[in-house]
């Protein structure tokens, strides 16, 4: 069931939003060679205690997860798509790091995702991180009363298909709302003016997540979390939480 949000609802869920896109800055600004990827959950967990908001990551454990999750972020690098848990590995000089984030505060979720490199940047890393983030603004462009889920898909998948990339296979966004997910599903490929029509107060988490190698498998770590790319190419992932009004889209995990 879809549940749309009131105007009111819309800007608590801002303050939620807020939050994510803080301890995001947060966590980018710390990453450098020899930082822990738990000195990076670290980061976060701080800026989501000063705020008074609670972590909807922590704790998580849905039905194929052999461990509830133990971190506030998922930090995945290199070949790591999503899902990666923040461990004692230190990020190196030209690593490629996405960090999703999500905040609960006054009973309200944000969840937002963001891809940079660490030290020198590869041309092919700035170009594929480029394209996730493009790909998002897509999908974002297209989050408007009257369209519908599919259109959002299409967009999204057209610039990561033009591109050359790979998109992850089974994965897309969803809902968001007093939990991190609820429906709808939102996925990163499809056919325009198909799926469930798109009316104000929904609110979605919209996120591209691509394979620099141009295919859609992934393999699954033993820790039961870490998806990585089956080529060992890189990949990238950006996110946003975005708000459906009669305005058109309204990103509630901006800075």
């Amino acid at each position: 069931m879809v549940e749309l949000k009131t105007e009111q609802e819309i800007d608590e869920m801002r303050a939620a939003g807020r939050v994510v896109a803080m301890a995001l800055a947060a966590v980018r600004e710390a990453a450098r060679p020899g930082v822990s990827l738990l000195d990076l959950d670290a980061v976060a967990r701080e800026v989501l205690r000063e705020a008074g908001a609670g972590s909807p990551f922590l704790g998580y454990r849905p039905h194929f997860a052999p461990v509830p999750f133990p971190g506030v972020i998922c930090a995945s690098v290199n070949d790591a798509i999503v899902h990666g848990i923040p461990g004692g590995h230190r990020l190196g000089d030209g690593d490629l790091v996405s960090i999703d984030c999500g905040a609960t505060l006054g009973g309200w979720v944000g969840d937002a995702a963001v891809s940079f490199t660490v030290g020198r940047a590869r041309p092919a890393d700035r170009r594929l991180i480029a394209t996730a983030e493009a790909a998002l603004a897509a999908g974002i462009e297209q989050a408007r009363p009257g369209n519908r889920i599919g259109d959002i898909a299409h967009a999204i998948g057209t610039v990561c298909r033009t591109a050359g990339y790979g998109i992850l296979d089974g994965y897309g966004g969803h809902g968001v709302g007093r939990s991190m997910h609820e429906d709808p599903g939102v996925p990163n490929e499809g056919r325009p003016g198909r799926g469930m029509l798109l009316r104000a107060g929904m609110v979605l988490a919209i996120e591209p997540m691509l394979i620099g190698g141009g295919g859609d498998d992934h393999r699954t770590d033993r820790d039961g979390w870490t998806l990585r790319t089956s080529d060992g190419s890189r990949a990238a992932h950006a996110e946003h939480t975005v708000a459906i009004t009669p305005a058109g889209p309204r990103i509630l995990t901006a800075p």
